[in-house]
C-alpha cells in the first residue's frame, strides 16, 4: 500500500528528529519533500515546527504503519501532554492509498483516514503537493485545496531545505 506521512517536529534538534524517520522509511520511500518552517496549529504559543511529507510503500496494514510511527514518536520520547501542543516528533499517517490506488476510508477511533484535519493545515498540503504533484485528497487535488486556505497560512509555510532520499 501507498501512504503519505506528514512528520513534524517543534522540540529539542528538530531536524535530527525528522531524519529519524527518514532512516527508518529509508528503503520504503518513494518520495519526499524539502524540509519546511512552519508555525504551530492549534495552539500558537510554541516554538515552530520543522515539517516534511514522505511517500512510502509498506506492506503494513495502515494501523501496522500508525503503530510503526508511534514507535518512533516514543524513542524521541514524546509527551502528550496537551492537544496540538509541542512534540519532539509527530508521526501522521495522513491518507492510505491500496494496492488499486484506491483511496483508503476509515473512520475508527484509533486511525481516521484521510487524517480528518489534512485538508485545513497548510504545513501537510503544501510540502505534500511538492512530494506528488498529482495527489489527490477526498477526490481533490492539492493545489486546488491549498487555494482555499488562508493566504497568511499557506505564506507560514516556509521552505527551507532539502529533504533528500539517502543514497
Amino acid at each position: 500500500m501507498r501512504a503519505v506521512l506528514s512528520i513534524g517536529s517543534n522540540l529539542d534538534d528538530r531536524r535530527a528528529l525528522l531524519d529519524t524517520v527518514r532512516s527508518e522509511f529509508s528503503t520504503e520511500t518513494r518520495a519526499a519533500s524539502g524540509v519546511y518552517a512552519t508555525p504551530p496549529w492549534g495552539v500558537v504559543d510554541q516554538d515552530e515546527f520543522l515539517n516534511a511529507v514522505l511517500i512510502v510503500e509498506v506492506e503494513q496494514t495502515p494501523l501496522e504503519l500508525l503503530r510503526r510511527g508511534q514507535a518512533l514518536e516514543e524513542a524521541a520520547e514524546r509527551k502528550r501532554i496537551r492537544r496540538w501542543g509541542p512534540r519532539t516528533l509527530d508521526v501522521d499517517v495522513v491518507q492510505v492509498l491500496d494496492d488499486t490506488g484506491q483511496e483508503v476510508l476509515d473512520d475508527d477511533a484509533v486511525l481516521t483516514l484521510p487524517h480528518p484535519f489534512a485538508v485545513q493545515r497548510a504545513f501537510v498540503l503544501v510540502p505534500w503537493l511538492e512530494a506528488d504533484p498529482a495527489a489527490r485528497l477526498k477526490g481533490v487535488g492539492l493545489a486546488e485545496l491549498i487555494a482555499q486556505l488562508s493566504a497568511e497560512d499557506v505564506a507560514g509555510v516556509r521552505r527551507i531545505g532539502e529533504f533528500s532520499l539517502p543514497q
